[in-house]
């Protein structure tokens, strides 16, 4: 198992926590953003802090990777590229979806073994960054920015539930209008739940080039969508 500092912030929500052999032992979360600029260093700092003070040797910076908030990607990478410099760490990158999948698997006995998962961050209007994920966290369609309608995951859920969740779910559930759609509501990305993603990429070796590493922004579906989104 490893010691990990891990940093979120992908959307409104800044955090950070440290955690060891696969438990969370350090949390802290500002729910009032965006304000990672003012908030994360102070997290940060506190965070280092408490590892040093526990004879705790940091191994890695998890930091989520996207999709999310331009600017608040650059400030969360940023601030791992300078631990992991300034430490001399790895450097992991945790996906924001996957992430939002943590607690709703931890923490909802009630899903379904067949259910599908679809974490969304939320685009404006009826559009999201969406992913649909089985149990086991494997892929069923790749991450994409889509406009919400009737037909947009009619595929799937007319062959077994699915649930949506994230800050961009609620307001797609009306014209999703399908009766095997399940929304989970309060389900956002934060640090404290990074450890099981992070922990596994440890283990396989899956760690980032610090000098070069960028996350997912938003903005690298300018392509698909007409309208700039950052």
């Amino acid at each position: 198992m490893s010691c990990i500092l891990h940093i979120e912030t992908s959307t409104g929500v800044c955090s950070a926590a440290v955690s060891q052999d696969g438990l969370c032992l350090f949390s802290r979360e500002d729910h009032s953003g965006p304000n990672h600029a003012e908030r994360l260093g102070t997290f940060v700092d506190e965070a280092l802090a408490f590892a040093d003070g526990q004879a705790m040797p940091l191994d890695a910076v998890a930091v989520s990777c996207g999709p999310g908030s331009y600017t608040g990607l650059r400030i969360g990478v940023s601030m791992a590229k300078g631990v992991c410099y300034g430490r001399g760490l790895r450097l992991l990158a945790v996906p924001t979806l996957e992430l939002l999948c943590v607690p709703v698997l931890l923490g909802h006995d009630e899903i379904e073994d067949d259910a599908l998962l679809c974490p969304m961050i939320d685009a404006r209007r009826m559009e999201v960054y969406a992913g649909l994920y089985d149990r086991a966290l494997r892929p069923v369609r790749e991450v994409g920015a889509d406009v919400v309608g009737p037909d947009t995951y009619r595929e799937w859920l007319d062959a077994r539930p699915v649930y949506f969740f994230g800050n961009g779910a609620a307001k797609c559930m009306e014209a999703i209008g399908h009766p095997n759609a399940r929304l989970i509501e309060g389900v956002e990305p934060l640090a404290r739940w990074m450890f099981p993603l992070a922990e596994k990429r440890m283990a396989a070796g899956q760690t980032e080039d610090v000098a070069y590493f960028v996350p997912f922004y938003l903005k690298d579906f300018v392509a698909k969508t007409p309208r700039k989104l950052v």
